[in-house]
Order: C-alpha cells, then sequence, then structure tokens
C-alpha cells in the first residue's frame, strides 16, 4: 500500500497510470481505500488503467468505471458496464459490482 500511495502522491504525477492486479500481496480490506486514491489520482488530471481479477476491488468501483475485454477469434472486444442494462439496474439498487462478476452477469465471461 505504502508503494502505492508514493506512487499516487508523486509531486509530479504522470498521466497514464496502469496498474496490473493490485490484489496481489495487499490485504482485501485495503482494496477499497486503493480503489478510493486511484479515483482521486484520476480526479486530479491523471488517467488510471486497472486489470484485475478480484471481486473485493471490483466492489468498490462505480458502474462506469468498468470495463472488460473478450477475445474471441483473435479479436479483442471491450464492453462497458455502463452499457448493460442489468448490470446498472442492479447498481442503482445497491448491488457491488465484484458480486454481479461473481454471479456472471458480465457477459461472455466465466468469473471462475
Amino acid at each position: 500500500m505504502l508503494a502505492y500511495l508514493t506512487l499516487l502522491y508523486d509531486p509530479a504525477p504522470h498521466p497514464l497510470l496502469c496498474v496490473e492486479e493490485p490484489e496481489n500481496q495487499l490485504y482485501p480490506k485495503l482494496l477499497f481505500e486503493l480503489c478510493e486514491e486511484f479515483r482521486t489520482y484520476a480526479d486530479r488530471g491523471g488517467q488510471v488503467f486497472v486489470s484485475t481479477h478480484s471481486p473485493d476491488f471490483l466492489n468498490a468501483t462505480q458502474v462506469e468505471e468498468v470495463f472488460w475485454l473478450v477475445k474471441k477469434e483473435g479479436y479483442t472486444k471491450v464492453h462497458r458496464a455502463s452499457e448493460n442494462p442489468q448490470i446498472v439496474h442492479y447498481m442503482e439498487e445497491g448491488d457491488q459490482m465484484g458480486y454481479l462478476w461473481q454471479q456472471g452477469l458480465f457477459e461472455e465471461v466465466d468469473p471462475v
């Protein structure tokens, strides 16, 4: 967590920050706070891309922040959670993104 915070509060922030699987080596209860820190970084003008397989991390996200990629027959398609009416409805009702992913609501993705 200290390494992430050092990067996120650099006085000369990078315009693009890419993080792969932040859940590795990090206590699950810290993932919500880390997601908030990424969001704050983005609000200050940086762009943040995070790849994850963690439902705990996804539970800290907002519907407009989540995209998933599906590779099929040599091509990759990008899906937006905000364009899936069922996901949007569940999120508006108070559900969390990670739980929706585990229930198989992301098109063409096996959550296992």
